[in-house]
């Protein structure tokens, strides 16, 4: 138990100092906003910053901090460390840098972003890639919430099943298609603080329950080594699973939305910063959770962090509500990712190719074909023609390289600003290393390839490697533009 409240008084003193230092170093002022500036009244909209927070909570959050950190508790308590340390000094960071330079920026998508600081080439490799991942993310957030109300609901025979599932699927995606053209406060800004509340009681009833369930929580000083019952390695597997709860590329795509809604910059540290500590907690507790119950073993039975292991936890912590609130948790928290997945999608094809968002007609035209192509995917699924679990599982890796790109297109923006770029050039170089040693040791990726499944001999060097060119090459760019602008001077 010691180890769960040292680990969660350090989130909440990351919010506090850390996340003002932070803050402090990009200097927010007094500016227009994009949402002051713009106000378009459809996605540049000035909202109040309790609601701006819950919808970022919301729209970073989706399943990420439950089922990402119940996976990584099957390495054991060691993973509440990635959760504090990687919350607090990467993911928070990336988060506020991915929406406070959207807000510098006019609110611009983080494809755009990411180009205005890296060059050219990186914001044409991000577009396509940002709308590839935004669209799959929003797919298989409408296909797994449908596939869960089927069984709830407890239709049988192949025949219902289907028919019910298609039902579902598309309820689900005209429930998409409202929230991505309409104005953001018209839906998005209404249900979002509810759902954002709901998450945050069933995170704390999971932990009242956990810390009263009579079982000692297990400590970080005597299980500091890998309990995985597979025996998968640490590094970088466990840094590349809990994802969402640590820090994830995906929340840059989700940040720019809330930039085009502040109404001064000072409320960066809170809503980017403090939504993405809360995540951490949200996640340490779910963590915490899934050791003290349930063990690496156990989970690894009930099939990793998914649905049925998130219904063990919350009916052993919280009875019959607990029932309730795990279906509200697993239907409504991926649907709360899938919607805002496909707007970002809309808003990032909008920026790259510069299509007025007022127009109701502009809106439509992006509409149809970004959501066209999540419900041929998606009903695809439903009848069986096309499989996610080979897709999904490169999500993971590709979520963090996501990470990696903004938290050097944060350090390039402190570098031209004379600022303090460390903060970001130190998480950027650490998920360099991470995603390169998965790349190479994953079974998805290169490890499809025996001889560098979990080759640690291979993997770690390689990766080592990789981050030193990456921050080689960062320094060099920094050095070569210092001497150009002393010439100039």
């Amino acid at each position: 138990m010691v180890s769960f409240f040292l680990c969660l008084a350090i989130l909440i003193c990351g919010y506090l100092f850390y996340g003002k230092f932070v803050d402090g170093i990009f200097n927010p002022d007094d500016r227009d906003t994009p949402a002051v500036a713009i106000n378009d009244g459809v996605d540049y909209v000035v909202l109040p910053q309790w609601k701006l927070f819950m919808i970022q909570l919301l729209n970073i959050a989706g399943l990420g901090p439950i089922f990402g950190a119940i996976s990584g508790a099957m390495w054991g308590p060691v993973v509440y460390l990635w959760i504090t340390f990687g919350t607090v000094f990467a993911g928070a960071v990336h988060d506020y840098f991915a929406g406070m330079l959207s807000e510098r920026n006019n609110g611009a998508s983080i494809s755009e972003v990411t180009g205005i600081y890296l060059g050219q080439t990186m914001k044409n490799v991000m577009r396509v890639f940002a709308v590839i991942l935004l669209v799959m993310v929003g797919t298989v957030f409408a296909v797994g919430p449908a596939g869960l109300l089927v069984k709830l609901i407890g239709t049988s025979g192949a025949t219902g099943i289907l028919v019910n599932k298609i039902f579902w699927l598309a309820i689900i995606m005209i429930y998409y298609f409202i929230a991505t053209f309409i104005s953001v406060d018209k839906v998005i800004g209404k249900i979002y603080p509810v759902f954002g509340i709901c998450l945050i009681v069933m995170a704390i009833g999971v932990c009242f329950g956990t810390l009263t369930s009579g079982k000692p929580m297990p400590e970080i000083f005597s299980h500091f080594a890998n309990e995985h019952p597979d025996g998968t390695p640490i590094w970088a597997f466990m840094f590349i699973t809990v994802a969402c709860g640590a820090i994830s590329g995906f929340h840059a795509t989700q940040s720019p939305l809330m930039a085009r809604c502040l109404k001064s910059e000072r409320q960066g540290h809170f809503v980017f910063y403090g939504a993405m500590v809360a995540e951490g907690i949200i996640a340490l507790i779910w963590a915490s959770a899934a050791c003290t119950l349930l063990g690496g073993a156990t989970i690894k039975e009930l099939g990793g962090g998914g649905a049925g292991t998130v219904f063990e936890i919350s009916t052993m912590t919280m009875k019959g509500i607990g029932m309730v609130l795990a279906i509200l948790g697993v239907i409504a928290c991926p649907i709360t990712s899938g919607d805002t997945a496909f707007r970002s999608a809309r808003l990032t094809i909008a920026d790259w190719f510069k299509i007025d968002q007022g127009k109701w007609q502009n809106r439509l035209a992006l509409c149809v074909p970004v959501l066209g192509v999540g419900a041929i995917l998606g009903f695809g699924n439903a009848l069986g023609k096309i499989d996610y679990n080979v897709i999904w599982r490169y999500f993971s890796w590709s979520n963090q390289t996501l990470a990696m790109i903004v938290l050097w297109a944060g350090a390039m923006f402190l570098f031209q600003n004379k600022r303090n770029f460390w903060i970001c050039a130190v998480p950027a170089t650490f998920m360099s290393a991470v995603s390169c040693t998965y790349f190479f040791m994953a079974g998805e990726c290169l490890g499809l390839i025996p001889f560098f499944k979990n080759n640690k001999a291979v993997g770690y060097p390689v990766g080592i490697i990789f981050a030193a060119a990456c921050l080689a090459l960062f320094l060099s760019k920094t050095k070569k533009a210092a001497e150009k602008a002393s010439k100039v001077a």
